[in-house]
């Protein structure tokens, strides 16, 4: 296939690339430095004509749930507008291409019951997750009024070697990579509310599923992308730990306990897995030596 990635050079699409390359398709990437706004109808509208994708995978997004209370316009607008201007551009003209567009577990807020499946209702409880909730309804409009080809990938807490140490398992992973180059005893790790628990899902497995939903999700649906396995931040230092063989001196900051937090988030995957046959492959114990790894060779290629 030809697919159209748009945050080609963030965490998931760089991923996402590797793996459609490796499957043999022909990817073209629209990422920072590629010269295309996607904030400009005009140019998004270019880029979609000039690519004729059979598959646009939309990823592109001000993601960050901490900085989108600082940035709660900014956030809002450009994870909306965005999402407006690629599903107009295949609207006009790539009107045959099937579109995924990614939303995240955040637009749920607190469910009613664990684990969460696409029936319940929407309530974000942050700027991030509004943003997404928003583009998440945008893009099923889309499919129910313009005929476009969307399918709603709903992917949870998501995580693996390459992201951003601003995300939970980075940070604490980059945080035992840097213990360990240093030869500390034991290693300190600063973390946020050590109790909140997460679905987490290696990125390898989540971009495997954006791509089996291009292939086989139906247009307009919703599918939760997640492992139904949570951990707290406490337990993921505790595996950090014991994977990487060093004891752990786990230090809790309050500045980083954040305000109105929804304490467990678990999903449901069985109606992608009804769809596709996907299931997460790589377990969290992987995805956390991983990380490790990634991060002690990027420490040691930087002193």
């Amino acid at each position: 296939m030809r697919v159209l990635v748009t945050g080609g050079s963030g965490f998931a699409g760089r991923h996402l690339i590797a793996h459609c390359e490796a499957e043999g398709d022909e990817v073209v990437a629209i990422s920072r430095g590629s010269g295309v706004d996607l904030l400009d109808a005009g140019a998004t509208a270019e880029a979609v004509a000039g690519c004729a994708p059979d598959v646009v995978v939309h990823l592109a997004a001000q993601a960050h749930v901490g900085r989108s209370w600082e940035q709660p316009r900014q956030t809002l607008h450009d994870n909306v507008a965005m999402t407006l201007n690629v599903l107009e551009a295949v609207r006009a003209h790539a009107p045959e291409a099937a579109v995924v567009a990614a939303a995240s577990g955040e637009v749920y807020g607190p469910p009613p019951s664990l684990p969460v499946d696409e029936t319940a209702a929407l309530r974000p409880q942050n700027p991030y997750a509004v943003s997404k909730a928003a583009a998440d309804l945008l893009a099923g409009f889309y499919a129910d009024a313009h005929g476009v080809r969307v399918v709603r990938a709903r992917a949870f807490n998501h995580s693996g070697p390459g992201q951003e140490p601003i995300y939970a398992i980075a940070s604490f992973a980059r945080q035992i990579a840097a213990g360990l180059v240093a030869e500390d005893d034991p290693v300190l790790i600063v973390t946020g509310n050590p109790d909140t628990r997460r679905d987490y899902t290696d990125v390898r497995d989540v971009v495997r599923a954006y791509r089996d939903l291009a292939l086989h999700g139906v247009s307009g649906e919703a599918y939760n992308i997640c492992s139904g396995r949570p951990a707290s931040a406490g337990e993921l230092v505790q595996a950090l730990g014991e994977a990487s063989g060093v004891r752990v001196d786990h230090v809790v900051d309050p500045q980083l306990v954040r305000a109105h937090e929804v304490l467990e988030v678990r999903g449901s995957y069985e109606k992608l897995r009804a769809a596709t046959g996907w299931e997460p492959l790589i377990d969290l114990d992987r995805t956390l030596s991983d990380s490790v790894a990634w991060w002690q060779k990027e420490l040691r290629e930087h002193v």
